[in-house]
C-alpha cells in the first residue's frame, strides 16, 4: 500500500537526517524518503542507517532517494530515483519484484516510462515553485496535474501519483479532486514550528479529501 502522505528529509542546519525523520514519524508520518545530495558515500550510508533505526521504531517505511546500491545494502524498504538517476527499469532488474520502487516525473511521457519499468508509484512535480530542489523541472500547477491524469486514465496508467513541490495542506482537497493519489512533502513539516501541528493538518485534509473524493486513485 502506498502511504497518500509522503515526507522527504532535507538538509536543515543543526539536524541530522535521522533527527528530522524522528520528529516526522513522531508527528504521525508512516513514509520516509530519505533526501541526501553532495554528501560522502560514508555519510550517506551512516545517515542512513540512523533514519532506518528511526522507522523501524516507528514502523515507517524507509524509501532511500537516488542510491539503489545503498537502499540493497541496508535492505531499506524501497527507492525513489529521479529523472537524472539510474533508470527506473534498470532499478526494478537489479531489486527484483518486491522492493518499492518511485520514479519522478514531469510529463506524461516520463509516467508512461515509468509504468513500463514496473515502478510502484510516481511523485510528479512541481505543483510549484519550490527551494527545496536545485534544478527545477517545469511547474504544472492544478492544470497540469489534471491534462495528465486524464491522459493517464485514457492509456490505462493507474499508478499511484503523488503531487510534489511546494504542496501544502490547503491544496489537498483540489489535488484529490483532480485525481492524485496523496503528496509528498518536506518543507511543510521540516520548517514548521510544530511538526506535530503541520502534520495533523495534512491528515486531516487528506482523509477529508478522501472522503469527499472516494474514487481517485487508489
Amino acid at each position: 500500500m502506498i502511504a497518500r502522505l509522503h515526507y522527504i528529509t532535507q538538509d536543515i542546519a543543526g539536524y541530522a537526517h535521522a533527527q528530522l525523520a524522528a520528529r516526522a514519524c513522531a508527528a504521525g508520518v508512516h513514509w520516509v524518503q530519505l533526501r541526501l545530495k553532495n554528501v560522502s558515500p560514508e555519510h550517506w550510508r551512516q545517515e542512513a542507517l540512523d533514519t532506518q533505526a528511526v522507522c523501524q521504531h516507528y514502523g515507517a517505511k524507509l524509501i532511500i532517494n537516488d542510491n539503489v546500491a545503498l537502499a540493497q545494502e541496508i535492505g531499506a524498504d524501497g527507492v525513489h530515483l529521479g529523472l537524472q538517476d539510474m533508470s527506473t527499469k534498470e532499478a526494478r532488474k537489479l531489486l527484483g519484484p518486491d522492493m518499492i520502487i518511485g520514479g519522478t516525473a514531469n510529463t506524461f511521457e516520463d509516467i508512461q516510462m515509468h509504468a513500463a519499468a514496473g515502478v510502484d508509484y510516481v511523485g510528479v512535480g512541481p505543483f510549484r515553485f519550490t527551494s527545496t530542489k536545485e534544478k527545477l523541472s517545469p511547474i504544472l500547477g492544478l492544470e497540469g496535474y489534471q491534462k495528465i491524469i486524464s491522459r493517464c486514465r485514457a492509456a490505462g496508467i493507474a499508478l499511484p501519483l503523488l503531487a510534489i513541490g511546494g504542496v501544502t495542506a490547503a491544496d489537498v482537497l483540489d489535488l484529490l479532486a483532480a485525481g492524485l493519489h496523496g503528496i509528498a512533502v518536506s518543507s511543510a513539516i521540516n520548517k514548521s514550528d510544530d511538526a506535530a501541528v503541520a502534520v495533523q493538518a495534512l491528515w486531516q485534509a487528506l482523509e477529508e479529501s478522501t472522503t469527499t473524493h472516494p474514487f481517485t486513485q487508489a
